[in-house]
C-alpha cells in the first residue's frame, strides 16, 4: 500500500487502493490452477469479500461447485468462460450467480482480470483448489 497516507483518507473510515499500489506479497497464488488472488476488501464477521483474480491464459477452476453465498464477478480484461453453461465474461460483463447454485468448471481462454465479489461466506465446505490458508476464514460457520 501507499506508504504515504493521503490526508484525505486520514479523517475517513473510506477506503481506496489503487492497483499501482498494491502489495505483491498480498497476492495468493494458486499455481496449479493458473490464477491469483488479492482481497481488495475483507468482512471477518459476515466472510464477505471483494477480490481482485488475475488467470493465465488456460487458467481454470477445476470442478463444479457452489457457494454458501451469492457471487458477483465483474470483468475488467479477457475472456473467462464458465464452462457447463457456456456463459462467457469479457471485458465489461456482469455476473452473478445465487447462494447454492451449482456451475463451474471455468476457463480463461486469454489473460483475464475480474473482480469478485461475495456478500457473505464463500464456501460450506473447502473445495479442492484452496488451502485452510488460502479460505479458512471464508468458509460458512454454520
Amino acid at each position: 500500500m501507499n506508504p504515504v497516507p493521503n490526508e484525505a483518507l486520514m479523517k475517513t473510515l473510506e477506503l481506496l487502493i489503487r492497483t499501482q499500489d498494491l502489495d505483491a506479497a498480498q497476492w495468493i497464488d494458486f499455481p496449479a490452477y493458473g490464477f491469483r488472488q488479492y482481497f481488495l476488501w475483507k468482512n471477518a464477521e459476515t466472510g464477505a469479500s471483494i477480490a481482485l483474480l488475475e488467470y493465465e491464459k488456460g487458467g481454470r477452476i477445476p470442478v463444479k461447485h457452489s457457494h454458501a453465498s451469492n457471487q458477483f464477478m465483474y470483468c475488467l480484461e479477457g475472456r473467462y468462460e464458465y464452462t457447463d453453461s457456456q456463459l462467457t465474461l469479457t471485458a465489461g460483463s456482469f455476473y452473478m450467480n445465487p447462494k447454492d447454485h451449482p456451475h463451474g468448471p471455468t476457463l480463461a481462454h486469454e489473460r483475464s482480470v475480474l473482480i469478485e465479489i461475495y456478500d457473505g461466506p464463500h464456501y460450506y465446505e473447502k473445495p479442492v483448489f484452496h488451502t485452510d490458508e488460502s479460505i479458512g476464514a471464508f468458509l460458512s460457520k454454520s
